[in-house]
Parts: structure tokens; C-alpha cells; sequence
């Protein structure tokens, strides 16, 4: 492997389940790895088991808690300081339903977590990666989201009323969605394409046994089809799409509401680029 010439990917959450299995996967076919996470020694502990499976891959790794926007600024600086280029990006990280799921938490900002993880923080990543994507472009942004899905509630964006971990776990997958879909349709003709996918049912992750959900399908079978996102040459041109695995599917209804994508774009907008202090709607 010539490392000036492999495709350079970046995986967030890779330090386990889903986001190990791609890196594992992408540095075997060739790919440069970019590892983020948010514990470094769990981060270097992977970074040595994907160099120990591929030994001639080359692995690069980012420590940042996505859980704080000026964490995700930091390591995008990073990045932009040290990378030439960026062929694709996979927005794995997750914040699932939680052990106590009737436990309201926030992130740094002060904005509901799993909104905060799952939506606020890939979009802010992958804005910010945006000019170094397209000048590398032919580039791909996946997206991984879930079947859970549930209509964002404008009135009560930040879940303070009747709170349920999965509730604004589903919530905040369908924002990722939306968001795909308004990213895809703005950089049309770029060269860089942007989807989403549910990986695969129930895997066997930390997060699925955390809310005490029993796992019907392993790691593997979450990975194809993302990884197929990442590489298929067919897929070259397809962009602005919501996977169920493999199949070209229908997201919730509010997905395709260009109203509503509108209201969760000003407001991304607005908790992204404003202040760092505590959310107050």
C-alpha cells in the first residue's frame, strides 16, 4: 500500500463496535484510517489493533468529545492542519438511549445530548471538513442513522418535557437524516456525495445493551452495508439517499418535509456557530 495514494477516510466513534468493524474493514481494503475518539487509551488501543491486522495501513488518530462543540472545532483544526486530503467521511459516533434512559443529560453547550452527539456535532464536523472533502472530491459523507426515527417536536427541541433516552435518540437520527438530505442537495455537482443508512438491527453494541435491549445481529453485518456506502463504485453518483442496509429506502415522513428541514437547518445553524454558553429555548 502506497500511503500517498490511498483514499483517506475518517471514522468517528472508532474506538468499538460499529466504527472498530469499518476501520478494521477500510484500512484491509486499502484505505488510510483516521480514528477519532473520545478516550485515548481505548483510541490508541484500536489504532494499534487495526496496525497490528494491516500492518502496512496507515493509521492516524483524533481525540475529541463530541459531546462539546469546541472539542469537535479543535479536532477539526487538527485535521485540517495535518491531512492533504479526505476521500470520505463516516459520521458513526453515537449517544444511544442510555442506562437511565429517564435521565435527562446535556453536553457541554448545554444542548440535549443525544441531539447534541448525534445531530450538532456530525453536522458541525462535516461542514467544517467541507473544503478539504471537495478539493479532494470525487468525496463521500455517510451518515449512520437508525429505523428509529421520530418526528422532531419544533416546540420542544431540546426534549424537556416527558423525556425518554430512545425517544431523543430516534429524534435526533431523523435530524441526521434531514440534515443528509439538505447537505446532499446543496452540494450537488461538487463531487461529493452525502447519505445515510440504518446499518443493521439490534447489533451487539455497548449502547443496545446499555438500554437492555437484547442484540440480534452482529458487528459484521452492520459493517458491509456502511462500508459499501463508502466504496461501491456504483454508488459514485448517488447521493442525498437513506439506506435500510443495503436496500434504497423511505425515511419517516417528516424527512422529506422541506419545511421542517428548514427549521432543523436555521436552528443547527444557530446552536452551531453561536455561543458556547448554555441553550436557553
Amino acid at each position: 500500500m502506497n500511503p500517498r495514494t490511498a483514499p483517506t477516510v475518517l471514522i468517528t466513534g472508532a474506538t468499538q463496535g460499529l466504527g472498530r468493524g469499518i476501520a478494521l474493514d477500510l484500512a484491509a481494503k486499502g484505505h488510510a484510517v483516521l480514528l477519532h475518539g473520545r478516550d485515548p487509551a481505548r483510541l490508541a488501543a484500536v489504532a494499534g489493533e487495526v496496525r497490528s491486522a494491516v500492518p502496512r495501513a496507515t493509521v492516524r488518530t483524533y481525540l475529541a468529545d463530541l459531546a462539546d462543540l469546541d472539542q469537535v472545532r479543535t479536532m477539526t483544526d487538527r485535521i485540517l492542519a495535518a491531512e492533504p486530503r479526505l476521500d470520505a467521511l463516516v459520521n458513526n459516533a453515537v449517544a444511544g438511549g442510555g442506562a437511565e434512559p429517564l435521565r435527562r443529560e446535556v453536553s457541554a453547550q448545554g444542548h440535549e445530548l443525544r441531539f447534541a452527539v448525534n445531530h450538532l456535532a456530525p453536522h458541525a464536523l462535516t461542514r467544517a471538513l467541507l473544503p478539504l472533502l471537495t478539493a479532494s472530491a470525487p468525496a463521500r459523507v455517510v451518515n449512520v442513522a437508525s429505523i428509529g426515527q421520530e418526528p422532531i417536536d419544533f416546540d420542544d427541541v431540546m426534549f424537556e418535557e416527558g423525556y425518554e433516552g430512545l425517544r431523543a435518540y430516534c429524534r435526533s437520527k431523523l435530524a441526521m437524516i434531514m440534515a443528509t438530505f439538505e447537505l446532499a442537495a446543496e452540494l450537488d455537482g461538487t463531487g461529493v456525495t452525502v447519505n445515510t443508512l440504518h446499518p443493521a438491527h439490534l447489533m451487539d453494541t455497548r449502547g443496545v445493551r446499555e438500554y437492555g435491549l437484547t442484540p440480534v445481529t452482529g458487528i459484521e453485518e452492520g459493517v458491509r452495508p456502511t462500508v459499501r456506502l463508502v466504496v461501491d463504485p456504483e454508488l459514485a453518483h448517488t447521493t442525498g439517499r437513506y439506506f435500510d442496509r443495503f436496500t434504497d429506502a423511505r425515511a419517516h415522513e417528516q424527512a422529506y418535509d422541506t419545511a421542517a428541514r428548514g427549521r432543523l437547518v436555521a436552528l443547527t445553524d444557530a446552536l452551531v456557530g453561536g455561543s458556547t454558553g448554555p441553550n436557553t429555548e
